[in-house]
């Protein structure tokens, strides 16, 4: 699996400079770090996440994150069966929404952030490197699961103002600059 992430996070093309640190920081960690994707490498681990577009690719699905009560994408820790990370990313975001029927739209990685996570109870502060994929829903209707507060679809539009959640401002930013570029 390293050497897939390696080769993911060479051919990525960052959006910005924030970004660009991000991919840095991961790509340093993946090369320098085995078992990279196990979170019982305690400094910090390979996490999947999936940026979900709405059917018409105007919103995007985010989750009120139980653990860190905030609004995020969905995704989350890679398990020892995951084929590949986009596989991860795709059964988290199933996982998260009860969503079935999403579609891969590139295996590419679509963003890398890289982000501390905070002590909780038995499990030490860390880094998430959080490889990030582009999906689709072929439909609007979700389920709530036990790791979110709720789920929402919002307004790419929204979503671009920098008060928000950087990472999330970049991809949205990302989406509604490749619709435009598609004109």
């Amino acid at each position: 699996m390293q050497d897939q992430l390696i080769v993911l996070l060479k051919a990525h093309q960052p959006a910005d400079a924030t970004e660009a640190a991000h991919l840095q920081k991961t790509l340093d960690f993946v090369t320098r770090t085995e078992k990279c994707c196990s979170r019982q490498t305690l400094a910090g681990h390979v996490t999947a996440s999936a940026w979900i577009l709405s059917p018409d690719r105007t919103r995007a699905l985010l989750t009120h994150h139980k653990k860190l009560n905030r609004w995020l994408q969905l995704g989350g820790h890679m398990d020892a069966d995951d084929a590949s990370v986009q596989a991860a990313a795709t059964r988290e975001a199933q996982e998260e929404s009860g969503m079935h029927d999403l579609h891969l739209v590139h295996s590419a990685l679509f963003d890398v952030d890289a982000h501390n996570i905070p002590a909780r109870q038995n499990e030490p502060e860390h880094y998430h490197y959080d490889l990030r994929f582009l999906l689709q829903a072929q439909r609007l209707d979700f389920s709530v699961s036990e790791e979110s507060h709720d789920l929402a679809w919002v307004d790419l539009s929204t979503l671009t103002d920098e008060k928000n959640n950087i990472s999330i401002s970049r991809m949205a930013k990302k989406t509604l600059q490749t619709k435009h570029d598609a004109k």
